[in-house]
């Protein structure tokens, strides 16, 4: 969307369609522009409706928070206390924490006023006042309705956390003063979930670091990391400028520090005479330790950690340019250009040889029968049944065809083909069907599969060529789940990693916690591990007590490396925050005194990777008081949870009674004789019978009122529901992935 000419924020329309369109570009430009500090303390519980308050003291309050239908849930919100010289937008936004951004935001460019996902309220008198904007009703107060779904226009409330927000509007976009913002969560979501906010990335955010450097194994060519042993295979060429011995060969590496267990350096040639030769591509393992490997040219061999050299065949023909396990045991399926064979690993002998129309490179998918063959020259993918070894079908790799050959890998767990071109991805499904193409900024040119975790691991590398401007010699890797495709894991920069000296390769430690990258032109594998921001499992929430009641707030969260916490209290609102001194365990344990009355508390965890805060709760302290009516003998009134209690018959005087959590206080009889008095919940009227006792701590004979506690309740605004437009509340931005789990509460422990 574009901005009309001639025309500027804040300017009183010349026309209604005129007013709509600028009115409209404003609105979008202020939403993605403005910012929402972390706003209120929520005073309701995990039910609805909530109401938050403002940094100025306003009230914000929304009908319905919980449980919303992610299809389309209509919402009332109500406000009181805001500027009156300060216009608003009422939205439903991705809730990215202190002074974040609040973006995107359901809704879109409405040039025609019709939206109702948000609304915009303006001081009365407004030049946007009419079918635009609502005005504000006295003491700055508002009643709308919002139409508000879980996803839509770049936002998914199902993997970030959304809350409802007021924030101003355009023409003060930097005015924080009236932003407040209260949580929601959809069917099968709960309150407070998103792991909490992000303080410096979002909460739950995955990447990758490395950890160290093995130098120990020449310059690698191909990774295995044995499923059985543990250890970690290496294919290697000689680095000839690093060393004076000759490094190539299989090496074996301890995966914990790069130590080296193994090298075997010789295989068999041409003639059957051992030779010091490289390990070119590793076809897979061995049951228990070892694997088959490829040696240059023709050469299939075998050895495991401990063997002095290889065991291995020549075989006839042209030079192997790929490998992989056979269909039997004993066997391996062999490329050799355009031409791919099933050899027997013992003889060399070909069992079954299939010619293709081209190509050099193959994934074998074995669990269902079919191999994948790339032909990057002619920009073909070709399919091969392994039962018939026959051509299956055929597809065109888009933008394939001379294009710089990178990878074929098969995802095991679904099927799919990745196939690395130039400086994309192209993902095939199981039928051939093209289903994603990733783009990256440098040369795609390995790829591995984490079952465990559904996670694609893809390696780049720099062209290397510093006279492109395209180039700065740095690679990348990239995480992407293998069902969504979405980035999984922050992008890593590999420093150094280009393709001048061979190509980059890849293994994964089961479960992702590790990955290993080789860096041919370095000579060096780079170990690196998994780490996660602090992600909120279990948060407090409000809570009120009694003058010299223990209180407690509980918080969790996880986090790679384990995060620490500390809590930290404010004393004006959410404005401003210190930390609780001596408060660094998951339990913040106090006594609660009438001075902490409207105090607000959070939880902020940190680890390495960053920081992130529970959301503010907020703590109502009420004196300690009970009914206290004259008399020294006669039965107690006993505490009660909304039910009331009854007193003894006949009672004389007596204690007052003890205030119960649902807010009824029952005091005893201040008479004699009759039939006692009956307490109703959340507080009720003392009848008496004959002289007239009490409930609640009346006089006698009189009326006894107990303090009531409940659900919340909608405060009446003295605003009439306006049915109103705002020309834009859409705001467009990058989501990010983040985990969402239930919040958890136990007695006792908030």
């Amino acid at each position: 969307m574009t901005s009309t000419p001639g025309t500027a924020p804040g300017t009183p329309p010349g026309g209604q369609s005129r007013l709509r369109r600028r009115a409209g570009t404003a609105a979008v430009a202020a939403l993605l522009l403005a910012g929402i500090p972390v706003g209120a303390a929520v005073s309701a519980d995990a039910g609805t409706p909530k109401t938050a308050t403002g940094p100025q003291g306003q009230k914000l309050t929304v009908s319905a928070t919980t449980g919303l239908d992610p299809a389309q849930q209509k919402v009332r919100v109500q406000g009181e206390g805001y500027g009156l010289t300060t216009g608003i937008y009422v939205a439903l936004c991705k809730d990215n924490g202190d002074n974040r951004v609040p973006s995107p935001c359901l809704g879109g460019a409405d040039m025609s006023g019709g939206s109702k996902t948000s609304q915009w309220i303006v001081p009365p008198g407004d030049p946007y006042e009419g079918d635009l904007a609502q005005a504000f009703g006295p003491g700055g107060t508002f009643d709308v309705e919002i139409e508000i779904a879980q996803k839509g226009d770049g936002l998914d409330c199902a993997e970030v956390a959304c809350s409802v927000v007021t924030r101003a509007d355009h023409r003060a976009a930097g005015d924080r003063t009236q932003d407040v913002r209260i949580p929601v969560a959809f069917a099968g979501q709960d309150p407070g979930d998103g792991g909490g906010e992000g303080v410096d990335v979002p909460a739950g955010t995955v990447s990758y670091k490395s950890a160290a450097d093995f130098t120990t194994a020449g310059k690698p060519l191909d990774l295995l990391l044995h499923p059985d042993s543990k250890k970690l295979y290496v294919g290697a060429d000689n680095l000839p400028d690093t060393a004076d011995v000759d490094e190539r060969g299989l090496h074996v590496l301890n995966p914990e520090n790069g130590a080296s267990e193994s090298w075997i350096s010789q295989a068999p040639g041409s003639t059957g005479a051992l030779r010091a030769s490289a390990a070119a591509r590793i076809a897979g393992p061995l049951p228990g330790d070892g694997v088959v490997y490829n040696y240059p040219l023709r050469g299939v061999g075998s050895a495991k950690s401990g063997d002095e050299a290889a065991t291995g065949v020549w075989l006839a023909g042209s030079t192997i340019t790929d490998i992989a396990p056979g269909t039997t045991p004993g066997t391996v399926l062999v490329a050799q250009g355009a031409t791919l064979s099933e050899i027997e690993r013992a003889t060399g002998t070909a069992t079954r040889t299939l010619t293709l129309p081209g190509g050099t490179q193959f994934a074998a998918d074995p669990e269902r029968g079919a191999l994948w063959y790339t032909d990057f020259t002619a920009g073909k993918l070709h399919r091969v049944d392994l039962a018939s070894f026959t051509v299956s079908g055929s597809f065109d790799l888009p933008g394939g065809s001379g294009g710089m050959a990178g990878f074929t890998e098969t995802d095991p767990a679904t099927g799919a083909v990745w196939v690395g071109v130039g400086r994309s991805v192209l993902v095939f499904d199981a039928a051939g069907t093209l289903v994603k193409t990733l783009v990256g900024k440098d040369l795609a040119r390995d790829a591995a599969f984490d079952t465990a975790s559904g996670r694609a691991y893809v390696v780049w590398q720099d062209g290397g060529d510093l006279s492109d401007p395209a180039n700065d010699n740095n690679g990348t890797l990239t995480v992407y789940g293998t069902e969504d495709f979405a980035v999984a894991a922050q992008d890593l920069s590999l420093p150094g990693n280009h393709s001048q000296a061979g190509a980059a390769s890849l293994a994964v430690e089961p479960g992702g916690a590790t990955v290993f990258v080789t860096s041919p032109a370095e000579g060096k594998i780079t170990k690196l591990v998994r780490q996660v921001s602090p992600l909120v499992t279990r948060a407090p929430a409000d809570l009120t007590a009694k003058e010299g009641e223990e209180v407690a707030l509980t918080a969790e969260a996880e986090g790679t490396p384990e995060p620490t916490v500390r809590w930290q209290v404010s004393t004006d609102g959410a404005q401003t925050w210190k930390d609780v001194e001596g408060a660094t365990e998951s339990a913040l344990t106090f006594t609660a005194h009438t001075a902490q009355d409207g105090y607000r508390y959070r939880a902020e965890f940190r680890n390495d990777v960053g920081t992130t805060r529970t959301a503010a709760v907020k703590l109502t302290v009420t004196p300690a008081t009970g009914g206290d009516t004259g008399g020294d003998v006669g039965g107690n009134g006993d505490a009660s949870n909304g039910a009331g209690s009854t007193g003894s018959d006949g009672s004389t005087g007596g204690d007052g009674g003890t205030q119960s959590s649902g807010g009824s206080t029952t005091g005893g009889s201040d008479s004699t004789g009759g039939s006692g008095s009956t307490g109703t919940s959340g507080g009720s009227t003392g009848t008496s019978d004959g002289s007239g006792a009490t409930v609640g701590g009346g006089v006698a004979g009189g009326t006894g009122t107990a303090a009531t506690s409940g659900g919340s309740s909608l405060a009446a605004t003295g605003a009439t529901v306006m049915s109103v437009t705002l020309a834009a509340a859409g705001l467009v931005g990058a989501g990010v992935l983040v985990h969402r789990r239930a919040r958890r509460r136990t007695e006792g422990a908030l």
